[in-house]
């Protein structure tokens, strides 16, 4: 129950605080320029998530029931798989090899990696303890190659399924569970500090009282995660969904809504990417045009620009800042 109270006199000190003045005298200059829309999605149905940048400068991102592929070079916009088995967060590994959080309708969830020279599919965790996993929804590399994703399903009660949770991929394939529901809400983006040293995790239920922040963990050698924090409160407006770090360990976070949407989530979080230092203290921010504002990923010749998905849209703005290290494939 400590989180608990935790969590609740955070969102105490975010009530007190006035949206606006959180957004008071920010540098944002010195670290995003200006939003570009990079390309545009079009049919009946559109929900875009999960950018990722390959060793090339390609941007590949996700819609209902496909992946995406963007070229920079030649403005071209492509099916890269379709359909898609419900894949949602996506990232490279160092060895430019695709991963993908799937969750279709209907089919227990699963974590794949795609060699994209001969195509192959291998499927990195579907079930833990013997249970189906649920519905994974983003995921990253640490410095030693180890996969971390974040998994949401409604089961509360974990002698009858899994819960909400963080999942760790070792390079041998094991797996294993590093944060669990009570101790977290709603697990969504994550990321790792350039140093390999701290672990960040977004949460984000929409239910009252319940977890909008960003919190962080030392990461251990062995991979296994201590000293858990709250670094950034959002309530009670929208959290984060997705998130990056940059070289010097800013994180550049998408959160926010332009309208309410049937959930406790009031407008005091803006929509956009939200600039934070590594102590958590929001010193950036871009409004984006469109909801729902989902995740973000560094790429360009010299990862100074950040992509964003955003409705429709796939967005890109350039960052003073390279992104982290972790995030060059191949290289």
């Amino acid at each position: 129950m400590l989180h608990r109270l935790v969590g609740c006199l955070a969102c105490a000190l975010a009530v007190s605080l006035p949206a606006a003045d959180r957004y008071a005298d920010l540098r944002t200059a010195d670290y995003l320029g200006a939003v570009k829309v990079e390309a545009t999605v079009t049919g009946d149905k559109i929900f875009t998530e999960g950018p990722a940048v390959d060793a090339e400068g390609n941007v590949f991102f996700t819609n209902l029931g496909e992946i995406l592929k963007w070229e920079p070079a030649t403005k071209r916009l492509s099916v890269f798989r379709k359909p898609s088995n419900g894949a949602n967060g996506l990232a490279f590994d160092r060895s430019g090899r695709l991963l993908a959080c799937e969750a279709a309708d209907g089919a227990d969830g699963r974590v794949t990696r795609t060699d994209m020279k001969s195509g192959a599919v291998t499927v990195l965790c579907d079930r833990f303890n013997g249970f189906p996993l649920g519905a994974p929804n983003d995921v990253c590399v640490d410095a030693g190659g180890r996969i971390f994703f974040t998994s949401r399903l409604a089961n509360t009660n974990p002698a009858t399924g899994n819960v909400n949770s963080v999942y760790r991929i070792d390079p041998d394939g094991k797996v294993a569970r590093v944060l669990a529901a009570p101790a977290i809400d709603m697990p969504n983006g994550l990321a790792v500090s350039p140093d390999n040293r701290t672990f960040y995790l977004i949460d984000a239920d929409g239910r009252a009282n319940r977890a909008r922040n960003i919190r962080a963990y030392d990461l251990k050698p062995d991979g296994s995660l201590a000293n858990p924090r709250v670094l950034h409160n959002f309530y009670p407006g929208r959290s984060g969904d997705g998130m990056r770090v940059d070289a010097a360990g800013n994180l550049y976070v998408a959160a926010g809504l332009h309208r309410t949407r049937g959930t406790s989530e009031t407008l005091a979080t803006r929509p956009g990417i939200h600039v934070l230092t590594p102590q958590g203290r929001l010193v950036a921010f871009v409004e984006t045009p469109e909801d729902t504002l989902t995740n973000c990923a560094f790429g360009g010749p010299d990862t100074r620009t950040l992509y964003v998905t955003c409705g429709k849209f796939l967005l890109s703005l350039p960052t003073r800042q390279p992104g982290s290290p972790l995030y060059r494939v191949g290289k």
